[in-house]
């Protein structure tokens, strides 16, 4: 049984989270009625990480296990003919190697949040990027994102309702640079909390605006408190970039 190694893109605004749920509509549930379109077969897709409602992907890591040996254009180019009109595109398909898995493998996720900063709101891009009006100074949020990075507990910056079993994690990326009217936050870790970059992101927001130091956001982390996070950025400029193996 030979397993496809897909890497997908998708706008996460009209699906309620990547997971497959029973009467919502879902990215797991488009592109698996996808393949039942497309080769008869119903099966669970396993992903290299589970998204929430309104994040996006532009590297999204998943695999397949089908029954028949399909040359990889062939499953790449069905399963997209299925999943129109859903805002999901299957970019790249392979034939994963040996005990490959798209979740257990995976050594990196990599993350981009981006922020429009300006005045005017988004025509083009609304629902894809959080609008803050008032300037934000990158250059200050740089700096503060370095107490991120490494060997921490978390627990400020984890949602209440995250099930990991250790609020223990190594970011490995924490950086923040403006182009344009956009400022640009990038994360990288092997994983991640229940909603941690949002809350890193709002909490760097708040710096930016001034009314943090990076010694308040230190004080933060430190914590160890939910409490003491700043607000949590929308979801809206939440992307997946990409999974390293």
């Amino acid at each position: 049984m030979p397993r496809y190694r897909l890497i997908i893109e998708y706008d996460g605004q009209p699906f309620h989270g990547f997971q497959a749920q029973a009467d919502l509509p879902s990215v797991q549930g488009a592109i698996e009625r996808a393949v039942k379109a497309f080769c008869g077969e119903t099966l669970r897709l396993q992903a290299a990480g589970r998204t929430d409602t309104g994040v996006h992907a532009t590297g999204q890591v998943v695999h397949i296990d089908l029954e028949k040996d399909w040359p990889p254009e062939t499953v790449r180019n069905a399963l997209n003919f299925h999943l129109i009109p859903d805002p999901v595109a299957v970019l790249e398909a392979s034939v994963a190697e040996g005990d490959w898995h798209a979740r257990f493998s995976a050594r990196e996720r990599r993350y981009l949040y981006r922020i429009l900063n300006r005045v005017g709101p988004p025509a083009l891009d609304r629902g894809r990027v959080w609008h803050v009006k008032k300037p934000l100074d990158a250059a200050a949020m740089h700096a503060a994102a370095q107490v991120l990075v490494g060997h921490h507990d978390f627990t400020t910056f984890r949602d209440l309702g995250c099930q990991a079993k250790s609020p223990m994690k190594t970011l490995d990326v924490a950086a923040v640079r403006r182009e344009g009217d956009h400022v640009l936050l990038e994360f990288a870790s092997r994983s991640f909390l229940h909603r941690q970059v949002r809350s890193m992101t709002g909490s760097l927001a708040q710096v930016g605006l001034g009314r943090w130091t990076a010694e308040d956001l230190k004080a933060a982390l430190e914590a160890r408190d939910r409490r003491a996070c700043g607000p949590v950025a929308p979801a809206d400029g939440l992307y997946l970039t990409g999974v390293g193996y």
